[in-house]
């Protein structure tokens, strides 16, 4: 058993107020960066030897929550070794971050993944943290209070080559597992506690609540040696199909188009190009050089009709790659909180309510926590605390009570 970091009233208070901080900053998908990032070159490890998760390059960084505000942490950028939702080797980047607090000893380290920033470079996470223009931030910062690492994936394509293979859940997993995996594998970190003996907690939101879902789900086949404790995971899109015919024309519209892409990237096959109209092609383009919060905008209220000769979600192959995506039929095996917005009106709250009903009748042991009349920022921030809180007492071997019942 992992010992209890103490965590009083007084600390309770204050991280409640970080998080009520995000919600000045917070957007409309959660996550904006405009900086950019390097990392120095580290020798590769050999081509023999290469396992997902060994670290190929890494750089000292900062973390900052806000511009200019400063933290008790030492953090590094990385390039880690993943794998694609095809099975092949690749490489992506994110950023481990440690409480600059003395501690040696085995901590407990989050592997956290964020929700959506966007399809261009400059949007990846750790291209904001060093100058506080990472939107999520704001939460991670309730982590390292607690004295827990943070280990953040920027995701396939982000800061690294190639397109952004955006809502394609298992290059999420992955990727969001292999960053736990280098964390313990990063020499600085391990100095600092970040070992293989550190429990470890799953948490994400949004598109980070897919990406952290796919983790739990993969854990046991695809890194049984992490000591995954739980995960905690929110307004999580489980049914890519339905989620899309509930943001065609609303305010989420942007949206599609960007998974669009993302799927393209994962699946050259679907060639996206051929069922896009002129309109289609210039929002593409667009997209691929903004973030979010830009894209977003643009994207509102637009059709799938708006953008296309003909809508590929009703195509045979999309259908069949956009369902390899959902959540639900495998069971997480480590127990996993789950929240979601009542008023959700990105992420329809039926289906978290699904993924809910799917897990336990998988026998997952499952926290259902709903927001009352929560949409999708509030949800975010309004379950930071509570999923931190949850993480906690599985970090200190409480029972997780789960109420599939």
């Amino acid at each position: 058993m992992v010992p209890h970091i103490p965590h009083d009233r007084r600390a309770s208070r204050a991280l409640r107020a970080t998080a009520v901080t995000a919600v000045t900053a917070l957007t409309l998908s959660l996550g904006l960066t405009n900086a950019t990032a390097t990392a120095q070159s580290a020798p590769a490890a050999p081509q023999a030897a290469a396992r997902p998760g060994d670290v190929v390059a890494s750089s000292p960084t900062s973390f900052h929550p806000l511009p200019g505000q400063p933290t008790r942490t030492r953090a590094w950028h990385m390039e880690y070794r993943s794998t694609t939702a095809k099975g092949t080797p690749n490489v992506v980047s994110g950023t481990v971050i440690v409480p600059d607090d003395g501690r040696t000893g085995p901590r407990p380290l989050v592997t956290y993944a964020v929700g959506t920033v966007g399809l261009a470079d400059q949007c990846a996470p750790s291209a904001g943290f060093p100058k506080g223009t990472t939107v999520e931030a704001n939460l991670i910062q309730q982590l390292t209070a607690r004295g827990w690492a943070v280990a953040v994936t920027d995701y396939e394509g982000l800061g690294t080559p190639g397109d952004h293979t955006y809502t394609v859940g298992r290059a999420e997993g992955q990727a969001v597992l292999d960053a736990a995996r280098a964390a313990q594998r990063l020499p600085g970190a391990v100095r600092a506690g970040v070992t293989p003996d550190s429990p470890v907690g799953i948490m994400g939101y949004s598109q980070g609540g897919q990406a952290s879902g796919w983790a739990a789900e993969l854990h046991g086949t695809y890194a049984p040696e992490l000591k995954v404790k739980g995960t905690a995971t929110g307004g999580v899109p489980a049914d890519l199909l339905k989620v899309a015919d509930f943001n065609n024309g609303n305010v989420g519209a942007g949206l599609i188009l960007m998974a669009a892409v993302g799927q393209d990237a994962a699946f050259p096959e679907l060639d996206l190009a051929k069922y896009l109209n002129d309109k289609g092609r210039h929002y593409v383009g667009f997209m691929k050089k903004n973030c979010v919060a830009i894209d977003a905008i643009a994207g509102a209220f637009k059709k799938i009709s708006d953008v296309t000769v003909k809508n590929p979600l009703y195509e045979a192959d999309w259908q069949q790659r956009l369902r390899e995506s959902d959540l639900g039929t495998r069971r997480p095996d480590a127990p996993v909180f789950l929240y979601h917005g009542t008023l959700d009106e990105l992420i329809p709250y039926g289906v978290g309510k699904r993924l809910r009903a799917d897990w336990c009748a998988e026998g997952a042991e499952v926290r259902w926590a709903p927001i009352p009349l929560g949409e999708h920022v509030v949800g975010a921030v309004a379950g930071a605390v509570p999923a931190a809180d949850w993480l906690a007492g599985r970090f200190a071997g409480k029972p997780a009570g789960g109420n599939c019942g």
